[in-house]
């Protein structure tokens, strides 16, 4: 693995910095490993995260998905629990999930949960927080429209949220979609970090943006054409 990951960092330019479409080419060329490779992006924010005014938690639809079976689990009661079921939603639960979860069992990649069920689902809060699994209403996982949230997580939404260091980092998709459908879901992804740049920030907002598959080299953006994507 090693060669060939000499071999794929020898094509990408380090000092080079690649415009969107470039870049979604550039990761797509270089990926090297026989499995289907997720593509990442890594934002550096000008934003300080000791400030809750400068923390960034939300989420973003892609156009195009992750590529992803997301396992979606929903805490709910009555007709909500219905309806969370016919959405498709993996497992579907109010005590007895909490029970569940309680002893061990984790196979999901998220979870969401009815306003009154959250004095319930706090329980679980040092088991879902550290994983980022706990339902939140920023990212539109606490709600009453519960089929509407399964729906979008199923078909792609991701949450992502500030580490303290400043950096976001979230999946856009497969090296398989291919360069053009890279670039819609990144474009998506920054559209929507531009938008919740807070007030208070100050600086240079766009640090660095680069982008990579599961094995490959860091491919890095040329900020000056993430802004002027984003400002379209």
């Amino acid at each position: 693995m090693g060669k060939k990951f000499e071999a794929a960092s020898k094509k990408v330019d380090a000092d080079k910095r690649f415009t969107i479409v470039e870049a979604c080419s550039t990761v797509t060329e270089v990926a090297f490993a026989k499995f289907d490779e997720t593509v990442d992006c890594a934002a550096r924010l000008g934003v300080n995260p000791k400030h809750a005014d400068q923390m960034l938690r939300a989420s973003v639809s892609l156009p195009h998905g992750t590529g992803k079976t997301v396992r979606v689990i929903v805490f709910a009661k009555g007709e909500r629990a219905v309806e969370a079921k016919e959405a498709g939603a993996d497992e579907v639960g109010a005590e007895d999930l909490v029970e569940k979860i309680q002893g061990g069992w984790m196979d999901f990649d998220s979870a969401i949960a009815t306003p009154d069920m959250m004095g319930l689902v706090g329980r679980l809060g040092r088991v879902l927080g550290p994983r980022g699994l706990m339902p939140n209403p920023k990212v539109g996982t606490v709600t009453m429209n519960v089929a509407n949230a399964v729906t979008e997580l199923k078909a792609g939404r991701i949450e992502f949220r500030t580490d303290k260091t400043g950096i976001i980092h979230a999946p856009i998709g497969k090296v398989s979609f291919g360069p053009e459908k890279l670039q819609a879901n990144l474009t998506a992804l920054l559209d929507t970090l531009q938008r919740l740049k807070p007030s208070t920030a100050k600086g240079k907002y766009w640090k660095s943006v680069t982008i990579s598959s599961s094995m490959g080299p860091g491919v890095r953006l040329d900020t000056s054409d993430v802004l002027s994507a984003v400002d379209k």
